[in-house]
């Protein structure tokens, strides 16, 4: 192997390791304001107290397929922010799918906030998985800044249940198991009741 061919290697093999030193920081730490370090959670929700949940700020966008959403009155949410390229948002989705149909009959909207991502890639996983409920193109994270306080800005994936009232009744951190989501969204929906 040539000289030249070596040095090229060592010198990306040094800048691999700094990259990713630099990516794992301390991970004891808080994110703070404009932290983009990725934020795992265990996917449990946590529903908040009626007396103490705070409202939820004014969610709108363009959807990936060029339409308009935007989050209204009278109705449970379930807003879900997600990224093709991440691999617990991807094993997640079916999961959404499903409690997504199953819940409609009770007038509960999903809608997916796509962010710092690729149009094109979250347009083709939107189309493979055919989730039967709209993803606002967000890739900058306005959307998700704006819930900055109840989710971390690096928290992928992370699912919010905003009750009728538009207040935030409900969070995830991480990929959502079945039985606890769909019992949250019971939950909420029975308020209504």
């Amino acid at each position: 192997m040539s000289a030249k061919r070596l040095s090229l290697i060592a010198a990306s093999t040094a800048l691999a390791v700094t990259a990713l030193a630099g990516c794992a920081g301390n991970q004891q730490a808080q994110p703070q304001s404009g932290d983009t370090r990725f934020v795992p959670g265990d996917g449990k929700v946590q529903v908040f107290d009626a007396a103490s949940r705070t409202t939820a700020p004014a969610v709108e966008g363009t959807t990936l397929d060029g339409a308009t959403e935007k989050l209204g009155n009278g109705k449970v949410y379930v807003l879900n922010f997600w990224a093709s390229w991440c691999a617990p948002c991807r094993a997640e989705g079916p999961v959404l799918k499903d409690i997504a149909t199953k819940t409609k009959d009770k007038g509960v909207q999903f809608l997916g906030v796509n962010f710092k991502d690729q149009k094109a890639a979250a347009q083709a996983y939107d189309r493979s998985l055919q989730p039967g409920y709209p993803s606002i193109f967000d890739q900058a994270g306005r959307v998700l800044l704006s819930f900055q306080g109840t989710v971390p800005p690096a928290a992928i994936p992370s699912t919010l249940i905003i009750d009728g009232q538009g207040r935030i009744a409900a969070r995830a951190l991480g990929a959502v198991k079945y039985n606890d989501l769909l019992a949250a969204i019971d939950k909420v929906t029975d308020e209504r009741g």
